[in-house]
């Protein structure tokens, strides 16, 4: 718990002259806030020198023995900070923000329930006072650590009543809460506190994401537009600022977009989606087992935006010829060590289907076409690699049946379809379509992502 002015610890109140200060130490008062000023801006040495010369001059005076004893937490030097803060509060007993630190410096010593009932003294002392909120919300972390869930939870309640805006309470919340299995809520009290910190100190995509949690979308989108304005060419935030404001959304995500993404990501893309629960590539598997049957290892397949060949491995049973392609060169290397393709392309869905005509007996596409907002033309495109009595087995994102659009950009930066919008596309593109199921992809920010699994064929 010790860093800079070590982590709950407050050292934001400067000294003021008190009656009995002897006239020679009237300057002192200003000295001393400048001492604070420097242990709060970490400069510890500088600190030091001055707190012992205050002290020289001012022999016992409070203020100046309990922020010492926060130096001296910072420096783990942990005996002689309990030594000096208790001097401290000899003098001021009711100085709540120095029994929070008296608590503070217990507890990285281990000394456990004195720590507790420190943080209690300052907490009676300052009841119902935004100074409390460091007190609670370190009391809070003393709770979770005993397995104490909703005491932790109440303390971290208690702070926010006080502090609303105090984000190391909303920090200590969220990990109460997610501990708890109460992911999604655990992630908004994550984003809050990201969102409070000061984003100076924080990568700056994490502070986006935080804001779009949240549904704080314009501060989200004028984070996006000064990022753009360092770098103007980053297809990235090109598109994740048309997601954040719905406004001139392209048909589909860039290939730029696509490689950047996924090669960004790829050597931890596996773990990050067994995280999340990811079933896309089962949902494909069983649905081509619907269609064409036991796998008896006699069709040419195409796995149109493999990645790293999670759904490759799966539906391998029923193939003859296993091809894959992917605009990621990231995630075709990954792919490659499964040794379950015959043939891996670096191409363009689209492009690559429309120069592969009457190849294969089945496409299959994995949370690929959730990067399409238009489907017509990758349906057509598919349409033309497939041979007649093909299939074609995709994924993407449920859209509300309400909407208008039929497709939308999301803030996640994938699009989402309606039902009905997807059967349109797959009629338009020339194929019949046999099954529309509704079915959970995977979770995001702590819920099910719901999607639509989808088999059609050429006729």
């Amino acid at each position: 718990m010790a860093k800079k002015v070590a982590d709950g610890d407050t050292a934001n109140q400067c000294p003021t002259a008190s009656a009995d200060m002897p006239p020679s130490t009237s300057g002192l008062v200003e000295a001393l806030g400048q001492a604070i000023a420097l242990l709060r801006d970490d400069r510890l040495d500088e600190a030091e020198a001055a707190f012992i010369g205050i002290l020289e001059r001012w022999p016992g005076q409070p203020d100046a023995l309990h922020f010492q004893g926060v130096l001296r937490h910072s420096q783990g030097r942990l005996d002689e900070a309990v030594e000096l803060i208790s001097a401290a509060l000899r003098q001021i007993p009711e100085h709540a923000d120095a029994w929070n630190n008296l608590g503070n410096v217990l507890l990285v010593a281990g000394r456990v329930d004195d720590a507790v009932q420190a943080y209690e003294r300052g907490i009676a002392i300052a009841a119902g006072q935004p100074e409390t909120a460091a007190a609670l919300s370190n009391l809070s972390i003393v709770h979770r650590r005993q397995g104490r869930a909703a005491e932790a939870e109440s303390a971290c309640r208690r702070a926010l009543d006080v502090a609303p805006d105090f984000a190391d309470a909303w920090y200590n919340l969220s990990l109460v809460l997610m501990e708890r299995g109460e992911v999604h809520e655990g992630l908004l009290a994550n984003s809050r506190a990201i969102a409070l910190w000061p984003q100076r100190a924080q990568p700056r995509d994490q502070v986006i994401r935080a804001l779009l949690l949240l549904g704080e979308r314009e501060r989200a989108a004028g984070l996006y537009r000064e990022w753009l304005a360092e770098e103007p060419d980053n297809p990235v935030i090109h598109h994740q600022l048309a997601a954040c404001l719905g406004n001139a959304v392209p048909v589909r995500a860039s290939d730029a977009y696509v490689q950047q993404v996924f090669d960004s990501f790829a050597d931890s893309f596996d773990a990050k989606l067994e995280s999340l629960h990811y079933r896309a590539p089962e949902l494909i598997a069983q649905a081509l087992a619907e269609a064409a049957g036991e796998p008896r290892g006699a069709l040419d397949i195409v796995d149109a935006g493999c990645g790293t060949g999670l759904c490759g491995v799966l539906v391998r049973p029923w193939a003859r010829h296993l091809a894959g392609c992917d605009l990621s060169v990231g995630m075709l290397r990954r792919a490659v060590p499964r040794q379950v393709y015959d043939v891996l392309h670096q191409a363009e869905l689209v492009y690559y289907l429309e120069t592969q005509p009457g190849h294969f007996d089945a496409v299959v596409c994995a949370d690929t076409l959730c990067y399409f907002g238009a489907l017509e033309a990758a349906v057509a495109a598919a349409r033309r690699a497939l041979r007649p009595g093909g299939w074609l087995v995709f994924t993407v994102e449920a859209l509300q049946e309400d909407d208008a659009q039929g497709h939308r950009l999301q803030v996640n930066g994938r699009y989402a379809h309606t039902g009905g919008y997807v059967r349109d596309a797959i009629s338009q593109g020339g194929l019949e379509l046999l099954t529309l199921q509704a079915g959970t992809l995977r979770l995001e920010a702590g819920r099910p992502v719901p999607g639509w699994i989808v088999s059609a064929r050429r006729p």
